[in-house]
């Protein structure tokens, strides 16, 4: 699916009045139980992996970054949250947290099955949450899988205690710049291209003050800060805290806990951009 027909789909029950129309109208939320989507067998491409590698921060090497085959589900991802069963439009949805359990580094030029699913929303204080469950198999062996958590914004449940809890790191002096373009040089390479992440006229449209970093580049900049200090079989969880404005600097921190590492993103001033934590397997 190109980029601007998958744009048009997810935006279109987002538009009054258009978003009544047969085939556009979301199903009610009461009732859902899941979706899911396959994709053919996948072959991954060095020269995708090694523009992925330097947007990010990651050395080039014969296998792929930890986060890389988030890639190859974003298409899949968005055709759930496409779908008229599927009961929230995907313009307006939050990316929450997200987990990375790597069983083993992905090389390239393997050939991979990829599955997408999401179940029956969770309760949360400010709406509900979809988890966007994602397999990655080769020759049959699970290599990869993932959790996206999406929050959709509504009546929520004040009882709701839904989020995860990080070790504080403390940002520790790294500072990163980060250009105007960031975000349209991560769409380029990941295939999302929200408009909140191009230009700051797009991004004001739809409420922000100007183009904001993907949340899945700022877990990717850590993880690529970490690389050479994580196992093969590694589990990477994160919770996307505030958007980070681009152009813009980013202070980095990271501290040894149990099996793993604590680390954050911040804005110079303190502000908390990201919370993340990495468990060795």
């Amino acid at each position: 699916m190109a980029a601007v027909p998958m744009l048009l789909k997810v935006a279109l029950p987002s538009i009054p009045v258009v978003n009544q129309l047969p085939g556009v109208r979301k199903a009610p939320v009461d009732g859902f139980t899941g979706l899911a989507r396959t994709r053919p067998p996948i072959t991954v491409e060095r020269d995708a992996v090694e523009a992925y590698a330097r947007v990010c921060g990651f050395p080039i090497k014969d296998v792929a970054p930890l986060p890389y085959a988030h890639l190859l589900v974003f298409e899949q991802q968005m055709a759930i949250m496409s779908d008229p069963a599927f009961p929230a439009p995907a313009i307006g949805t939050v990316h929450l947290e997200n987990s990375i359990t790597q069983h083993r580094p992905i090389a390239v030029g393997e050939t991979l099955d990829v599955v997408a699913s999401v179940g029956a929303p969770l309760p949360h204080a400010k709406g509900r949450v979809y988890e966007f469950r994602t397999e990655v198999r080769a020759g049959g062996e699970l290599v990869w899988e993932e959790l996206s958590a999406y929050l959709r914004r509504g009546r929520g449940d004040d009882g709701a205690s839904y989020g995860t809890v990080f070790p504080d790191a403390p940002a520790t002096g790294v500072r990163w710049q980060l250009p105007a373009d960031l975000g349209r040089r991560y769409a380029a390479v990941s295939g999302d291209a929200n408009p909140i992440h191009l230009y700051p006229l797009t991004a004001k449209a739809l409420g922000f003050k100007r183009q904001i970093a993907h949340g899945m580049w700022t877990m990717a900049r850590c993880v690529a800060a970490l690389e050479n200090r994580l196992p093969d079989a590694v589990k990477v969880d994160v919770a996307f805290k505030r958007p980070v404005l681009l152009p813009g600097t980013v202070a980095f921190g990271c501290t040894p806990v149990d099996q793993g590492f604590a680390f954050g993103l911040s804005s110079p001033s303190g502000t908390p951009h990201l919370a993340g934590r990495t468990t060795a397997l």
